[in-house]
């Protein structure tokens, strides 16, 4: 009996360290963190302290995430005098990266990017937004640095308007979770959602409808809400990349326009751009001009996918046929293949990146200048081929990143997979480059990861809300933290955390714990 006793007692000793483990109180999972023990006293009297002229922005940025997060007003100051948040520069190389280092009196922040100066700053916001006023903000030492260069999130506004407010919420949840890709859907069939000076009717007529109603009045941004958003999301370093769909996907467009319509099929009217007409090539470059003037991140993605689900009028378009001669081009598909090596062309001499879905791949573009877009998981082939011909490629495969598929299998309305496939939380949270085929697993050539979300099923910002979140947190730990270090059980209990933040800042969400609480919306 005394042996049995102390026998369990010796268990129960062992289990205390892991029990008694405090879970690191932040999203995404920095790499290397630890309690450095007690608590810092975050009032009104703190004071920021910057020594290096270029971090005053980031001070005055750390003063408006107090006020937001932590309802403190503190002041820039040369020196302390109670306790102080210090922001410095180091030496590392990635300037992303970030160490925090805290202690009852003092907390510390550098990076030698500024970027990385304001990962710092979210991760002490996260904190400091959890801190208990009495005790204070838990002292934590960090240092921390992204799994990817790439983390974005895709907001199809084309079928489904939200507008300017909507777009600043995401980008506020994007930058506290240390995402910096937002990809722009602003064009497709059901709507054109940028204004073009040169081409006033592509929002005027070509804004008209969406998904749900052909008829609702015009909505689109102009040009000077477009420079605000980018502007907004480049304070929280979030790089602005917009998608301006072509050849296909273009009925918005050809709706405004219809002089450069190269038609559609009896699913898809009016699906394509017209790539046998000289001045279609001049129109769309009119346009790329425009664009590439709003957005300085000096990257269009120009689409480039489903092409073959309107290109069936080509076969009797004039124009095409005459290009076909000329050309000498076998095929629909090599049709396709001329078009985008044109407007990738176009890209290029106006000094930006181009980037595409993965049907690109099979287009023969300057791999140097291309990035590709992996969204067909069912078709590996399509990521082994972009890698083995050089191009950097986003994975964002439908199965676990289109958003707008459904989460669970109680889900009344969305998109599923074949019918079937949803895309939990979890299966979110757990995406690995060990799902990948096994010859691309370790290529430098993966720039990162990006979840989607198109807007078919969503008629309501609530709904858009509802689908994005909490997922978007369990992709931003994806997309951030290596993947001997995740952890979903663990990930769940700090989830739970942060999802009274969420209310607070007017977001419906999915209650992963319990989906009663907050039931689906489905208007």
């Amino acid at each position: 009996m005394i042996r049995t006793f102390f026998f369990l007692l010796a268990c129960a000793s062992l289990a205390l360290p892991a029990a008694a483990q405090q879970l690191c109180p932040v999203i995404p999972l920095p790499d290397r963190h630890e309690p450095s023990g007690g608590h810092f006293l975050l009032n009104n009297e703190t004071a920021i302290i910057v020594t290096d002229p270029s971090l005053e922005t980031s001070a005055h940025m750390l003063q408006q995430q107090l006020l937001k997060y932590a309802d403190v007003r503190v002041t820039i100051q040369p020196t302390a005098g109670g306790t102080s948040i210090v922001l410095k520069r180091n030496r590392n190389n990635n300037p992303e990266a970030y160490t925090l280092g805290m202690n009852n009196r003092t907390v510390t922040i550098s990076a030698s990017g500024d970027a990385g100066i304001f990962y710092g700053i979210t991760s002490l916001m996260q904190l400091a937004s959890a801190r208990r006023e009495a005790a204070g903000v838990p002292c934590w030492n960090i240092q921390d640095a992204p799994l990817y260069k790439w983390r974005g999130f895709m907001l199809d506004e084309s079928r489904m308007f939200f507008g300017k407010a909507d777009v600043k919420k995401i980008l506020d949840q994007m930058a506290f979770y240390k995402l910096n890709r937002f990809h722009w859907h602003l064009t497709d069939d059901p709507g054109w959602r940028i204004e073009i000076k040169q081409y006033p009717r592509l929002t005027l007529v070509g804004g008209i409808g969406n998904v749900h109603d052909s008829t609702a009045p015009a909505k689109y941004y102009t040009q000077e809400e477009i420079a605000e958003i980018v502007s907004y999301a480049a304070e929280r370093h979030i790089t602005v990349i917009p998608e301006i769909d072509m050849p296909g996907h273009a009925r918005g467009a050809n709706r405004a326009y219809p002089q450069f319509s190269g038609g559609g099929s009896a699913r898809y009217p009016d699906f394509t751009f017209n790539p046998g007409k000289e001045e279609t090539y001049q129109y769309l470059t009119n346009i790329l001009r425009e664009v590439d003037v709003l957005f300085p991140s000096q990257m269009i993605h120009i689409g480039g996918d489903e092409v073959s689900f309107g290109s069936e009028a080509w076969k009797k378009d004039a124009a095409v046929q005459q290009l076909m001669r000329q050309q000498k081009l076998g095929s629909l598909l090599e049709v396709e293949h001329y078009f985008l090596k044109r407007m990738a062309d176009t890209v290029i001499k106006l000094n930006n990146q181009l980037l595409g879905w993965d049907e690109v791949t099979a287009s023969a573009l300057p791999a140097e200048k291309t990035i590709v877009f992996w969204w067909r998981q069912e078709k590996p082939e399509q990521l082994t081929s972009a890698i083995e011909k050089g191009y950097r490629v986003v994975l964002c495969p439908r199965l676990p990143f289109y958003l707008d598929f459904v989460q669970d299998s109680t889900s009344l309305k969305g998109r599923r997979w074949k019918g079937e496939g949803y895309n939990t939380v979890q299966s979110v949270y757990d995406f690995s480059r060990q799902q990948l085929p096994a010859s691309v697993r370790q290529s430098k050539l993966i720039e990162g990861l990006q979840a989607n979300l198109w807007s078919e099923t969503i008629v309501s910002s609530q709904r858009m809300y509802y689908l994005t979140f909490p997922r978007l947190l369990a992709f931003a730990e994806a997309a951030w933290t290596k993947p001997e270090k995740k952890d979903y059980a663990q990930f769940e209990k700090r989830l739970a955390a942060f999802l009274p933040g969420l209310r607070k800042e007017g977001i419906y969400y999915y209650n992963v714990q319990d989906p009663t609480k907050t039931p689906e919306v489905v208007e």
